[in-house]
């Protein structure tokens, strides 16, 4: 039975039920309890390592590894 992170109420889920697990609330699914309970934090590290290496990216193709934070929209500000 597949597992599912809840981000609402930050709970494991276990079921099979299709039309739940469309839901937008939920994340898997994961083999086990355990990969879906660390699923948030692995989410995180991955983020984190992803816009590591866009900002070596944009140091070595530009020279400024802080380009993506200029934002030209003064909307923005």
């Amino acid at each position: 039975m597949p597992f599912w992170f809840n981000i609402r109420t930050r709970q494991v889920e276990a079921h099979d039920d299709p039309a739940r697990a469309r839901s937008a609330d939920l994340m898997g699914p994961y083999a086990t309890e355990e990969e879906a309970a660390t699923a948030v934090e692995r989410a995180a590290q991955r983020t984190a390592q992803w816009e590591e290496e866009e900002r070596s990216e944009d140091e070595w193709a530009t020279g400024d590894a802080e380009r993506r934070q200029w934002d030209p929209n003064p909307l923005n500000d």
